[in-house]
C-alpha cells in the first residue's frame, strides 16, 4: 500500500540538514510498517529495535548513550554490522526508554552519518506527564496519520479515479456523473472501513466487513488499555467516560463539546487533563471556535469552546456500533449522526492535509463548521452530509468578511457559483 509519508522520508533522507527522526501517532496508524517498507527499499539494511517486545534494551542505554559506545552493541544485538549512510537504524516504542531518546540528542551532535528514526505511539503523552529529557533542536518530528481517502482509493485500485478527482478540483469541471457515483460510494466505504491500515488491506482483500469490524474492536480495545496503562490513577476512569462520550456528542445537531453531557455537574477543571491525554496520545482531536477572522487564527481562537473529533472514522463507527449497511445506504435511522460524521471526515483530511482548522460561529448562532488558512487566504468551508447545500450561515459569513471564496463540501458534484467552491466529500483530501 501507497502511504504518503513515503516521499516525506525520503527527502529527510537525502537532506543536508538530516536529523534524527521521531515519528509520532496514534497506535496502529502504520509507523512501524512505514518505517520499514522504506528502510528495505532505500537502505542496505535495517537494524530494528523494539523497546516493547525487547525490555533487556533498556539497560544498554543506561551506562552510556553516547554513539561511539551504542553502535558496536547495537550491531551486536541486531546480528548485523551498522554501517554509516547505509543503515538505517529504527527505535520502535521509544517512549518507553527514555535514555534511548535523549541518545537521539548525541546522535546529532556527534554523529549525524547515522540515519535514525524512533517511533511511538504515546511519545505526546510520556514527555509531556514524565521527567524526559526531549532533545529540543536536535531531531526532526512528523506525525502519522490514518490513511486519508486518496490513499483509501489508492489502495482499493482506484489510481485513475484519483487522477480525475484531482483534475476536476482543480478546474472546477463535473466529474462524469458514473464516476462521481462510483466515488461517492467509495467515500461511504472509507466511512465504514476508516483509514487504519490493517483494515484498508482486509477491506481492500476481502471486502469483509465483519472482519475489519473485528479489527477495529480490536485497536479500540488497545486504546482502552492504553489509557489504563499510560494514566495516572484517578485519571483512567475520566479519560474513559470522555472518549466515550465524543461520539454521542458528534450525534447532537451542536456538535460544540459539553461538559455537562459526560456527566451531571462536570466542569472543566475535573476532564481537562483527560481530553489533554487523549489528544496528545493521537486518538482525538481539539477544534476551537474563532472569535476573529484575523491571521493569525490561532491568536483569536476561544480557549473554553471548543469540538473534539476522533482520528479515524471506521473507529467510530465502530465505537457507535453502526452496521456497515447503515453507512453504505445512509439509512434514515442515523440521521442524527450524519452531519457529524461528516464534519469529523472532513476535519481527519484537513489535519491530514497539514492544516490547523477552526470554526466560527455568529452572535445569533450562524456557524461555520471549518476555518482554514490556504494559500495565504483565510477560507470558510461548509460541510453538508447530502446534496442539499443550502447555507444560511455562509451567506451571512461572506457578506460580513467577503473571503476570496468558500469551499462547500457536500455530496454534490465539481461547480464553482457565485464566489464558492463546490466540492464533493470524497474530494475533502484536494484541499
Amino acid at each position: 500500500m501507497y502511504r504518503k509519508i513515503t516521499h516525506f522520508l525520503e527527502v529527510w533522507k537525502v537532506s543536508e540538514h538530516r536529523k534524527p527522526l521521531i515519528l509520532q501517532g496514534a497506535r496502529q496508524v502504520g509507523k512501524t510498517w512505514s518505517i520499514l517498507e522504506f528502510g528495505r527499499s532505500h537502505y542496505e539494511n535495517v537494524a530494528y529495535f523494539n523497546f516493547e517486545t525487547n525490555p533487556r534494551l533498556n539497560k544498554t542505554f543506561e551506562e552510556n548513550i553516547s554513539p561511539d559506545y551504542l553502535i558496536p552493541i547495537l550491531s551486536h544485538i541486531a546480528g548485523q554490522t551498522i554501517v554509516r549512510d547505509k543503515t538505517l537504524i529504527v527505535f520502535d516504542e521509544v517512549q518507553l526508554c527514555e535514555r534511548a531518546l535523549t541518545s537521539l540528542k548525541y546522535f546529532c551532535e556527534d554523529a549525524p552519518e547515522y540515519h535514525i528514526i524512533a517511533a511511538g505511539s504515546l511519545l505526546g503523552v510520556a514527555v509531556n506527564r514524565h521527567t524526559f529529557s526531549f532533545p529540543v533542536g536536535k531531531v526532526d518530528m512528523m506525525t502519522l496519520c490514518p490513511m486519508d481517502m486518496e490513499e483509501f482509493m489508492l489502495a482499493c485500485g482506484e489510481t485513475a479515479l484519483v487522477e480525475q478527482i484531482k483534475h476536476c478540483f482543480d478546474t472546477d469541471t463535473p466529474l462524469p456523473s458514473v464516476l462521481h457515483d462510483a466515488a461517492m460510494q467509495l467515500y461511504r466505504q472509507y466511512l465504514v472501513v476508516g483509514g487504519m491500515p490493517e483494515c484498508v488491506m482486509q477491506f481492500a482483500e476481502t471486502k469483509d466487513y465483519i472482519l475489519i469490524r473485528h479489527t477495529q474492536d480490536t485497536i479500540l480495545a488497545g486504546y482502552l488499555n492504553d489509557m489504563s496503562k499510560y494514566n495516572s490513577l484517578n485519571e483512567i476512569k475520566k479519560t474513559r467516560l470522555t472518549y466515550d462520550n465524543i461520539t454521542v456528542q458528534l450525534s447532537k445537531k451542536n456538535t460544540r463539546f459539553q461538559y455537562k453531557l459526560i456527566k451531571k455537574g462536570a466542569r472543566a477543571s475535573e476532564f481537562e487533563n483527560a481530553i489533554e491525554w487523549l489528544c496528545l496520545s493521537g486518538i482525538v482531536s481539539q477544534v476551537y471556535k474563532v472569535e476573529q477572522i484575523k491571521k493569525p487564527l490561532e491568536n483569536f481562537r476561544d480557549i473554553d469552546a471548543f469540538k473534539i473529533y476522533v482520528s479515524d472514522l471506521g473507529l467510530l463507527c465502530a465505537k457507535k456500533n453502526l452496521a456497515a449497511n447503515d453507512i453504505l445506504y445512509m439509512v434514515d435511522d442515523i440521521n442524527d449522526f450524519k452531519g457529524g460524521m461528516a464534519e469529523n471526515y472532513v476535519n481527519v483530511q484537513l489535519s491530514i492535509n497539514g492544516y490547523k482548522t477552526f470554526y466560527w460561529m455568529s452572535e445569533r448562532g450562524a456557524e461555520i463548521d471549518f476555518i482554514i488558512q490556504r494559500e495565504g487566504q483565510i477560507i470558510p468551508i461548509e460541510v453538508k452530509s447530502a446534496d442539499n447545500t443550502k447555507a444560511k450561515s455562509l451567506k451571512l459569513y461572506m457578506e460580513n468578511y467577503k473571503p476570496a471564496y468558500a469551499i462547500k463540501l457536500s455530496a454534490k458534484n465539481f461547480g464553482f457559483e457565485d464566489g464558492k467552491k463546490t466540492v464533493p466529500l470524497y474530494a475533502a483530501f484536494c484541499i
